[in-house]
Parts: C-alpha cells; structure tokens; sequence
C-alpha cells in the first residue's frame, strides 16, 4: 500500500510543476490566444498516459491529451520514445482536435525507464490550412492543413531542423506559428525537468505508485458520488446551425444518458451522419467534452485525473457527427464545444434541481485578420466572448462569463486587441433582457462592437443561432446568439458562423446568449426584478411582461399595487 503522505506531497509537486509549465507557456508564446485568453491544455501523464495533473484552460483538451498520447504510443511503439524527446502530433483522428491545435509532447525518463508524460496544446495560426484563419467549409482532411502523425520535434534534446523548416515554409504566419510551437516544448520541457526530480527525490517506483494512488483516489470519489445522483434514462436532442458546407441543414446531435449503479452511459446513437463539413468531432474530442460534464457532476472541486472517468461509457457510431473517421473533415470543432449542455439537457429531465439549464451555449470567437496599415506586416488577432449562464435551482445564472467548455479561459482585452491590429472597439457591455425569465434569472450576455480601419478578413465563429437557449420548469429560453454586420444600414446583415471580407468602416457586432430561466418567473420577487432593472440587465419592459412587476425608470422602486395588479392578471389568463 502507498504512503498517503507521500502521494499527497507528490500529487502537489506534479500539480506546481504543470502550473509551472503553464506560466512557462505564457511567458513565451508569441499568440494572444494562447497568452492572454488561455487557450491551451497543458497535462503531466502516467506511463501509460493516463493524465495525474492538469492545468485547464480549454477544458476539452487536457483527456484529449490523454487520447493522443495513447494513440501515438501506439503507433510508435513505447521503444522509439527516447530521453530527450518531444514529439508533434496533430491528427485529428488520434490527435482529438483540428490540425490547429497540435498535441506537443515528452515522454518522461528516469535513466532509461519511462515513467511518464508532459503534454501541451494550443491554438497555433496556420498550418497550410487551405484558408487564412480558420477553415468553416472544407469536405474532406486534405484542405485542413499540415499533418504530423506523432513526428519527432526534438531526438534525444536536438531539434529535428527538418520538421521545423517544414512548418516555417508551410505557414502564413512563420514566426509566430513556429515561436509558438517552441513555447508548447519549453512548457513539456520544464515538466519533464520538474517530473524528473520528483523522481530523483522519492524513486521511479514511488513516483508510479504515487500516480497510480492518485488515479484510484479519483475513481473511488467519482464513484461515491455517482452513487448518490438518480438513476435513469434520459434522452435529449440539440441542433447545430449548419455545417458550413450544406447552409440549409441543421446538424441533429442526440444523446441518450443512463445513470445505473456502477456507471453513466452517454450514449451518441442517432446523430446525424454524412455530415459533409467540418463539424464532425474525433472520437477524443467526443470523449473529453462528455468526461466534462460528468467531471461537473461528480467531482467539480478536486483537479483532473484519469481515474475519475474509470465509471463513464461513452457510446458513438464511426461516421457520424460525433465520431468523425478519415478523410472526414475535423476543422470547425464546435460541435465539440456545445454539445457538452447537449447531455445537461437530458439529465435536466432526471435532476432538474442538480443541473442548470442552458447557458448561451456557444463559444462565439470572433477573428480578424489581414495587412496591418500601421506596420505592413500580416496580422491575425482572436477573442472568445462570454455568455450568460443557465439558472439553477439555488439560484441566477451568471453574467457574462466564459463558456463551460472552456472555464480557464479569458477574453482577449480592449487594450489588446486596439494595439495589435486595425480595430476600433466602439462598445462592450451587457446585453439587457437576453437571460432567460424565470423565479432565477439565466444571465445576461455581452457585445462587443468591431469597427475596422482597413479592409480585413473577419470570422465569426457561432454555430447556435437558430436554436434558444432551453429553460428548466416554467423558465423561459435565453436570448441566442448573433452576429451583426453594419448594423443601421442598407448592408445590414444578421448571421452567425461565417467568412466575412471587410473594407475599412464597416462594423461587426458580436452578440452573445443569455442563460434560460429556472421556474416561474411570476415568482421571482420583486425587489430582484427591479436590482436587475437597475443594473441593466433587464429593462423597464421585459420587468413589466416577464416577471409582472412594475419598477420605476427613475427610482428604480417598485409600484406594489401594479404589480400585484399585473400579476394576478397573469394568473387570471393563465388559469
């Protein structure tokens, strides 16, 4: 049997040592993306590379580490894995991403024994993607860039120059792709080092040990806790806009869960197939987004270890949406992002009072790119935006944060985004009356208007705009998603997903979800609708026919005798 006290003082030093490679991470990367909204995995891994300690930024891509890892081992063979190492793998199908967000890897060695793993993803920026940015329309692998089927960056610490000038000549954005992909080793590099003397202090076998504690601990608390939710079979469908390809087709995900005594089943069967863009999901992508929202129900306060999904089944039929094989196209992976409330919707069916409803569902990355006039030279600058989250039943949604597929994550600020390219942000804030109504509030999402001050290419990322954000109860759906292009005038355009070409002075305006609503709104009480009216996350009108409360415009007090009036009209109509 382990020590207990040493595994936990091990536990910690691989946690410290993935923070640190995390911090190493952002102090060399050359992409905004990745050092200011956090757009990374980042993971210390088991022998057989199993994850024991994460850093979550992409919540997605730390158990898609683990799925790569394990598949370029296997194509490898454990002996071509050499001290000194550091390997690119950026397959979809093994890899659990697009070609964009390549798995950077170390196998760990204490002499010649292998006694682990360091793993580091990012979004990098081009790769010979067939188009600048971001692809939203490819139909098969081949137009989604570069391939590297676990490829040798470093051979025993001396890099492969041979790969490296494959990228440089191969990408848009040389400098940049290539300074980022060094960022991804320095942060394995350091976590072999610190892995290392780990081992140096308490053995290879203690260390092993230790990690094999540390998983088993994690499956024994997801357990107990599995234990205790209901038991049974829901099943929920959810819709995403299009797949970029066949722009009439609303793309089906289904999902059947089952909670049985010793395991939860989430189950893809009947969702859609021949989906001809690239919104099809590799397995490992599949895997790691449903392993979220079973992380969230079962252990949410303790970090990521393999052993906590030991009870979880995922089921996929290869081919369809969920479960992407070769030469399907991977590129636009948002599927993989909101599917995830996909389940919480099935499980809200068993459990309304356990989970939330929905938040607005959708990551809404907005990117821009093109020739700097201030400089000439290329530039390509991202954010993701916030949402408003579903209520629960203990209480509001929040307001205008980040998405739960990526909870480590930040926005990419004003300042920002004004200093490195040619955009004017003209507003951000708020939006009012875009959460759900109900006894708790959804909360409200943001905008954020884009003037550019020369032709650009702008790309919106937003693929759940012609489905609301669903409610619990008698709430009511959030406000969706949109993107709106010169609003105002005769070039007004309302869409969502796109590939926008921009001269100077037009504008985009990116809208973001609200949450739904929990329970009746009618039974919200008054002195909360009128601190929201106050706040300006609902107006004077939506306080009056949502909730039946009359709040004042100037004092913000709200008017009883209406109020009552209004509410037992309500009931009247309704009864």
């Amino acid at each position: 049997m382990s020590d207990p006290v040493k595994t936990e003082i091990i536990r910690h030093g691989l946690l410290a040592a993935a923070e640190e490679m995390a911090r190493n991470l952002c102090r060399t990367a050359y992409n905004t993306v990745v050092y200011e909204i956090h757009d990374y995995g980042i993971g210390i891994h088991a022998p057989n590379g199993d994850v024991v300690a994460d850093v979550p930024g992409i919540a997605v891509f730390t158990r898609a580490n683990d799925h790569g890892i394990k598949k370029a081992v296997e194509f490898l063979g454990a002996d071509a894995l050499e001290p000194g190492d550091v390997f690119i793998l950026n397959y979809p199908y093994w890899a659990s991403a697009h070609t964009l967000d390549p798995l950077v890897f170390a196998p760990v060695h204490h002499g010649d024994r292998l006694i682990g793993f360091t793993s580091c993803r990012i979004h990098v920026l081009d790769l010979k993607q067939k188009d600048p940015g971001y692809v939203l329309d490819s139909t098969d692998m081949y137009q989604e860039g570069l391939f590297f089927p676990a490829t040798k960056l470093y051979h025993r610490g001396v890099p492969n120059a041979d790969v490296f000038n494959i990228i440089r000549f191969n990408s848009r954005l040389p400098e940049r792709t290539v300074g980022d992909i060094q960022a991804q080793v320095s942060a394995c590099v350091t976590g072999v080092r610190r892995t290392r003397e780990i081992a140096d202090r308490y053995g290879a076998d203690g260390l092993i040990g230790a990690m094999d504690a540390i998983n088993d601990h994690g499956e024994r608390l997801a357990r107990l806790a599995l234990r205790k939710l209901p038991r049974g079979t829901w099943t929920a469908s959810d819709f995403v806009d299009n797949d970029g390809v066949d722009l009439d087709r609303m793309i089906k995900m289904n999902v059947t869960v089952t909670i049985g005594d010793d395991e939860m089943v989430i189950d893809w069967t009947g969702s859609d197939r021949d989906v001809r863009g690239p919104i099809n999901v590799p397995l490992g992508l599949t895997e790691a987004f449903c392993s979220l929202i079973y992380k969230s129900l079962t252990t949410p306060d303790t970090p990521v270890v393999a052993g906590n999904f030991r009870a979880l089944r995922i089921v996929t039929e290869p081919g369809s949406v969920m479960h992407a094989v070769p030469p399907q196209p991977t590129f636009t992976l948002w599927t993989g992002l909101i599917g995830g409330e996909v389940i919480l919707k099935a499980l809200a069916q068993g459990m309304p009072d356990l989970v939330p409803a929905c938040s607005g569902g959708d990551v809404c990355s907005m990117m821009g790119l093109g020739v700097n006039p201030r400089t000439g030279e290329p530039w390509l600058e991202a954010t993701n935006e916030a949402v408003g989250f579903g209520a629960h039943a203990g209480g509001d949604g929040e307001d205008g944060i980040m998405h739960l597929s990526e909870p480590g994550c930040r926005n990419n600020p004003v300042e920002v985004l004004e200093t490195k390219s040619p955009m004017f942000i003209e507003s951000y804030g708020y939006r009012p009356d875009s959460g759900g109504p109900g006894r708790y509030r959804g909360g409200v999402g943001v905008g954020r208007t884009y003037r550019f001050l020369a032709d650009a290419k702008a790309i919106c990322l937003t693929y759940k705009t012609r489905t609301k954000p669903w409610a619990i109860g008698e709430g009511r759906e959030g406000d969706s998603n949109h993107v709106i292009l010169n609003p105002g005038t005769h070039r007004e355009v309302v869409q969502g997903g796109s590939y926008n070409h921009l001269v100077a002075g037009d504008v985009l305006v990116n809208n973001t979800g609200g949450g739904g609503g929990h329970g009746n709104p009618f039974e919200r009480e008054p002195e909360r609708v009128a601190r929201d009216v106050r706040n300006g996350f609902v107006s004077v009108a939506a306080a009056r026919q949502a909730y039946g409360v009359a709040v004042d415009a100037e004092t913000f007090e709200v008017d009883l005798r209406e109020t009552a009036a209004l509410r037992a009209a309500a009931a009247t109509a309704a009864g």
